[in-house]
């Protein structure tokens, strides 16, 4: 459908009487705030203990913890067993899933076995090229967090790993699945917010949590960490438990806030509006309070240019993380289009669309003669009065209701569904590189000190 015909097919349906409301989500009512709810249906096929999808889990961190939960809660999944580079972490798995667990300090050994059907993969972000690969390779399903690579150059590895083992890769930006997300894609597509201009995505924040500073647990020491392992690729340095414990302060072993934060961004942008990502970025920032070792920015504005596709105009994104911001904190992910906006969360979606005055005020008119003024009123005006009978305005929210079991379990039940019925992903690999990918730009702008050109159809920097 063309974006000109769809917004026909918006308009007409959201002029429909709100006596119809109840049975037409498209609806936006032309003065009243409404509130729609959204709804999920789930398969309640109940499985044996023969019928299980067996998960291991390499690193248990806090993600990896939270993954794990969310998985369980899909029917029919089974934890099996745990890798860890930390004792403590392997002792805790047993403390959370029980002591049947295997578990082991090198994931070498958990893809040896013969009765794990799915991976789950939490570690550091400079080893997720490295293990996604391996796993695949050795015949196991899976889900990798995001973002999917630490680097470029990683993602097509995967992209071939994945083809040639014929096993299911998921890429682990929860949201991806919510219902916020499903709604957005439909609403967009149909015309609510016109032709779409300008994303306002930010994220502030205002703790020592939310800046990354983790806690470390006393009995770190040599003995309790692979400190080694931990390294892999990334330069050799002296044991350092503020390293291994709050990874995701440097840039040696994680991607910064636009590889942590932005890419759940571009995962539902490029989602919503079906496209390939960005073809330039331009960042600023810097470290301005967390300075307690880290060398990656803890304020970050990335600014992104958008081409023409055929599913939408060209447009302009910014972002903004802010890991000080005096306000408290919060956050938001907004479409602007040339009728409306879009305010996009997992569990809700909002359409607000504004009245856009095309009629001069006395400003731009005060050089002309009190008659040429009142001819020009009386043009305008008519003009005004055709386009009121075509466009509808007002503010409109769609709701996941309170028993909705949320974002992370879907994208769990889309990935283990995927692994039932041989279907696809909601994001396989090369959409994973591609909001990874265009993530990372916003890293490769900040430390080179100049924009950067993106491919997004291939993947790769220009």
């Amino acid at each position: 459908m063309t974006k000109k015909n769809s917004r026909r097919s918006f308009i007409k349906r959201a002029t429909i009487t709100s006596a119809v409301l109840g049975t037409s989500p498209y609806i936006l009512t032309a003065s009243n705030d409404e509130i729609i709810a959204l709804k999920r249906s789930y398969d309640n096929t109940v499985y044996s203990a023969n019928d299980h999808i067996n998960i291991a889990l390499i690193g248990s961190g806090i993600q990896g913890i939270y993954d794990t939960q969310s998985a369980l809660k899909v029917d029919g999944v089974k934890l099996v067993a745990v890798c860890d580079l930390y004792t403590g972490r392997l002792e805790r798995a047993k403390e959370l899933w029980g002591d049947h667990l295997f578990v082991t300090r090198d994931y070498r050994e958990l893809l040896e076995l013969k009765d794990i059907d799915a991976v789950l993969i939490a570690t550091p972000d400079h080893w997720h090229q490295t293990i996604a690969v391996a796993a695949l390779k050795a015949g196991k399903h899976v889900y990798c967090e995001k973002p999917m690579v630490q680097n470029f150059n990683e993602g097509q590895e995967i992209i071939k790993a994945q083809k040639l083992s014929g096993k299911i890769c998921q890429i682990g930006s929860q949201g991806m699945s919510s219902l916020g997300n499903e709604k957005a894609k439909e609403l967009y597509e149909d015309g609510a917010i016109g032709d779409i201009v300008m994303l306002d995505m930010y994220n502030d924040r205002y703790s020592a949590e939310g800046a990354w500073q983790y806690p470390i647990p006393t009995d770190a020491d040599p003995n309790t960490i692979d400190f080694d392992t931990f390294l892999g690729k990334a330069p050799k340095v002296p044991f350092e438990p503020t390293r291994f414990f709050r990874w995701r302060n440097y840039k040696e072993y994680g991607t910064g806030v636009a590889g942590d934060l932005f890419v759940h961004a571009f995962s539902t942008l490029n989602y919503v509006i079906s496209s390939n990502g960005p073809s330039r970025a331009l960042a600023t920032g810097g470290l301005r309070y967390w300075k307690d070792g880290r060398n990656v920015p803890d304020v970050s504005i990335t600014l992104y240019d958008y081409p023409k596709t055929n599913t939408h105009s060209p447009f302009n994104a910014a972002f903004r993380i802010n890991f000080i911001a005096g306000s408290g904190g919060g956050g938001g992910f907004k479409l602007i289009g040339t009728e409306g906006e879009m305010e996009i969360g997992q569990n809700s979606v909002t359409v607000n669309r504004s009245k856009l005055n095309m009629v001069p005020g006395g400003y731009s008119m005060i050089s002309f003669t009190e008659e040429m003024q009142k001819n020009i009123q009386k043009e305008y005006a008519a003009q005004e009065n055709d386009r009121k009978s075509q466009l509808t305005t007002g503010k409109t929210t769609w709701q996941a209701p309170k028993d909705y079991k949320g974002a992370h379990y879907d994208h769990f039940n889309n990935f283990f569904t995927s692994i039932r019925t041989g279907g696809k992903t909601i994001q396989d690999p090369k959409f994973g590189l591609r909001a990874a990918g265009a993530a990372l730009l916003a890293n490769e702008s900040y430390y080179k000190r100049q924009p950067v050109n993106w491919d997004p159809e291939n993947m790769k920097l220009i």
